[in-house]
């Protein structure tokens, strides 16, 4: 869908753009003469009425005209800085909900052509933490938004709702260990799945990063649907080069790289970086209200991702 709206989007700007080209290098000129041609006939010089009358351009060019510059800054900005998303799902609550509306940064990964996706220029690359935007591997033509968890090389162990990482090894001589990562319970009941509270923690993935994450007890690892890597055990991944590990914040109810795999650098589109608007759309059972009408703002919630 993103793709198509993407090509439209440049088909229209170059059609538009070809257009005002052409008005300003020939129509132009055509109009001029014919209007030189209309003096000659009348025999006396025209009124500026009757010049301004034959020198107008037609309707299709004047729109052409008018729409250009509008759709062209939309491109630009669209392709190449940012875009905005609505988030559809529950997969990285506590970080995004329902209802959210965010911004891509489409720059920080590097700068793409807008139809294929295809990097004309590297400007950097995914850092452990980062909430990414990426087309889903199974499905180019969907967007995903996750987290990520692991870089090119890192191995990725997750078991019994427990994350455990070894970042890969840069230098031979002293290469990092397989490490648990840290959590602490803030509290359980404030988000539910179903009727059933979840368990929010704060997940430090760094030193310097640290994020929300939600668990719900009463659903076990769902091990046996898990993507299972040739040559690792169920469960546990080594990143590949050119590709990351991501998963939702909302751990129990995410389809992340625990069941389809890792994302190819080519399938990212940007960073989320703030969020712009947040919607609420929660409404007594039975209303009568269409839901996709908003019951109100979250102002709160409007600012950077962490």
């Amino acid at each position: 869908m993103a793709n198509t709206f993407a090509l439209i989007l440049v088909a229209v700007t170059l059609v538009t753009g070809l257009v005002w080209l052409l008005d300003h290098w020939v129509l132009v000129r055509f109009r001029a003469a014919k209007a030189r041609q209309a003096q000659a006939s009348a025999g006396s010089p025209l009124t500026a009425e009757a010049i301004e009358k034959l020198m107008t351009e037609p309707v299709w060019v004047e729109q052409c005209k008018g729409i250009f510059p509008v759709i062209a800054a939309v491109l630009v900005l669209r392709s190449f800085l940012y875009e905005p998303f609505q988030i559809p799902s529950g997969s990285m609550m506590p970080t995004l909900l329902e209802g959210d509306f965010i911004l891509v940064n489409k720059y920080t990964y590097g700068l793409k052509e807008p139809v294929t996706n295809r990097t004309m220029l590297e400007t950097g690359h995914p850092q452990r933490g980062d909430v990414i935007v990426f087309k889903y591997p199974e499905n180019p033509r969907i967007d995903y938004i996750k987290r990520v968890i692991g870089l090119p090389g890192d191995r990725i162990i997750f078991r019994d709702k427990e994350l455990y990482l070894q970042p890969a090894c840069h230098d031979s001589k002293v290469c990092p260990q397989l490490q648990k990562i840290n959590t602490t319970f803030v509290e359980s009941g404030e988000f539910s799945q179903l009727g059933m509270p979840l368990e929010h923690y704060t997940e430090k993935l760094t030193t310097t990063k640290s994020h929300d994450i939600l668990r719900n007890s009463f659903i076990p690892d769902r091990t046996g649907m898990y993507y299972q890597q040739p040559g690792q055990p169920v469960g546990e991944w080594v990143v590949p080069e050119g590709h990351y590990f991501a998963m939702g914040d909302n751990r129990d109810n995410s389809q992340d790289s625990r069941f389809w795999g890792f994302v190819p650098e080519r399938n990212l589109v940007g960073k989320a970086v703030a969020i712009w608007m947040s919607f609420e759309f929660d409404r007594p059972a039975g209303s009568s209200v269409p839901s996709w009408i908003p019951t109100g703002v979250r102002f709160n919630r409007i600012g950077s991702i962490q």
